[in-house]
Formats: C-alpha cells, sequence, structure tokens
C-alpha cells in the first residue's frame, strides 16, 4: 500500500519543524561578523623611531646583545664596500666588529617612512662618528622592519655614505 501524498506532505513538514526546534538560533544582539581594527601607521613610525634611538645607541654603549636580538633569523646586511650579510650569526659579527672599532656618535633621522601591519620601510640620513681618529661619515639609509609575532625587527638594513670621495 502507497503512502497519500498527504501523508508524506506532513510527515516532511513534522520532520522540518521538529529540526527547527533542536537547532540554536544566535541570540538578537550576538554580533554576526568583526572588523579588524585599521593598522595605525603613526603609533607604528612613533614605535620604530623609539627601536632606532635605542638602536643607534647601543652601537655607542657595544649593547651587542640588543643589536644582535633587532633583527629577525632571516636578516639582511648590505654594508657599504663589501658583501651581504645574511642571518643573526653573521650579523652578529658583524655588529661585533662594528662596536668595537669604536662608534662615538650616531644617529638617524627619518625621512621618509611607509608600509603596512607586516613590513614597515624607514628611509633616512644618518650621522656616525667613529675610530681612534673620530672619523665622520654622514649618508643615506633603508630599513625594513618586519613584524614578528607583535613585535617589529630589523628584516633588511643597508647605508652608504653622502660624502664625496677621496
Amino acid at each position: 500500500m502507497r503512502p497519500s501524498w498527504k501523508c508524506t506532505f506532513f510527515s516532511v513538514l513534522i520532520s522540518v519543524l521538529l529540526a527547527s526546534c533542536n537547532g540554536k538560533q544566535p541570540a538578537a544582539d550576538a554580533t554576526v561578523e568583526t572588523t579588524p581594527e585599521a593598522f595605525d601607521l603613526e603609533a607604528a613610525k612613533a614605535r620604530i623611531q623609539e627601536q632606532t634611538q635605542a638602536f643607534t645607541q647601543a652601537h655607542i654603549t657595544k649593547d651587542t646583545a640588543y643589536l644582535n636580538g633587532s633583527f629577525t633569523a632571516d636578516a639582511r646586511v648590505l654594508p657599504p664596500n663589501s658583501p651581504a650579510v645574511t642571518g643573526q650569526k653573521d650579523i652578529a659579527q658583524l655588529n661585533a666588529d662594528w662596536v668595537n672599532y669604536g662608534i662615538h656618535e650616531f644617529t638617524e633621522v627619518s625621512t621618509a617612512f611607509y608600509g603596512d601591519e607586516n613590513y614597515l620601510v624607514d628611509e633616512g640620513t644618518y650621522y656616525l662618528r667613529y675610530g681612534e681618529e673620530n672619523t665622520i661619515d654622514e649618508g643615506k639609509y633603508i630599513n625594513i622592519w618586519k613584524n614578528e609575532d607583535g613585535t617589529w625587527k630589523l628584516y633588511s638594513n643597508i647605508w652608504n655614505t653622502s660624502l664625496p670621495l677621496e
């Protein structure tokens, strides 16, 4: 014996009603979608300026622990008249060489700053006085900062003199 269309219709209707009674409905005041906070470039710039000041000071005070901790694991440093230096181990050796040479004064002044929540670029000028002869160098730099788990670290660093060759 075949069930009538009325029996089939009521069976389906009852199944749908029972299923909807067992499901949970969101509360009337529940937030369905959240918007991520916008990246604050000015706040990031202020943070990088603080770190830059500490970075330059660490050269003068020979704080290689601070300097070495300022770089990402995959960082690259591109010093003038030298091959690129890659990775924390080799950058640590470069830092030790620089501070042991004697840096007496070091400042960086940002002239352009841009980026996003992953990478920031700081372009600027520097002044450096170093060595037994108090050699002065003035030039330009580009620092690329990378966000690693909420901490800004140097990912790439390049600088070169603006002084004429002698």
